[in-house]
């Protein structure tokens, strides 16, 4: 038997704040409210991301995620969510990247949904989103990510009963 015939493939969407809205917010310059600052010589893109990291007292970090790209096929195993705070990812490069997110509660994997960047576009996945880790493509990919720090637990981890896999095919059908 075919063993492609046999994998469940994830159909890769491309990236848009309608699209993402369940999950969070996209981070992008189009559409953005702009405000210009400094005398006029620089333009502030206004308010992106909700940034959501209080719950039990927690505070803002910002971190460099250096991302190892993943390679097509990939096996989509497990998903995490972040039941305290907001977890934000801004590229530094103009390269696309995959985003796996299904709806925080209880995980459902009817409802996991595969999108693929632009490029330049940073996602910041609402409290309690389940979200696959990373997945750079291509090359290796440099990410301000804004989460949250201080006590409580805020990683939960699941397996998934049954892979999903991210191909070639499902991405070439992308279009912008």
């Amino acid at each position: 038997m075919n063993i492609a015939y046999e994998m469940k493939t994830l159909r890769i969407e491309p990236l848009t704040r309608e699209a993402f809205a369940p999950f969070g917010d996209v981070i992008e310059l189009e559409g953005a409210k702009q405000i210009p600052i400094n005398l006029g010589t620089t333009i502030r893109y206004h308010d992106l991301a909700k940034v959501d990291v209080s719950d039990g007292g927690g505070r803002t970090l910002v971190n460099l995620f250096r991302g190892q790209p993943r390679a097509l096929p990939f096996e989509v195993k497990m998903l995490e969510r972040h039941p305290l705070g907001s977890q934000a990812f801004i590229p530094f490069d103009d390269r696309p990247y995959l985003i796996v997110v299904a709806p925080a509660g209880e995980l459902d994997p009817q409802a996991i949904r595969a999108f693929v960047t632009g490029g330049w576009q940073g996602v910041n996945y609402a409290k309690g989103v389940w979200h696959h880790p990373l997945i750079a493509l291509g090359e290796v990919s440099d990410f301000i990510v804004v989460d949250r720090g201080g006590d409580g637990l805020n990683l939960n981890e699941q397996d998934l009963a049954e892979s999903l896999w991210l191909t070639d095919d499902a991405l070439n059908v992308v279009t912008y």
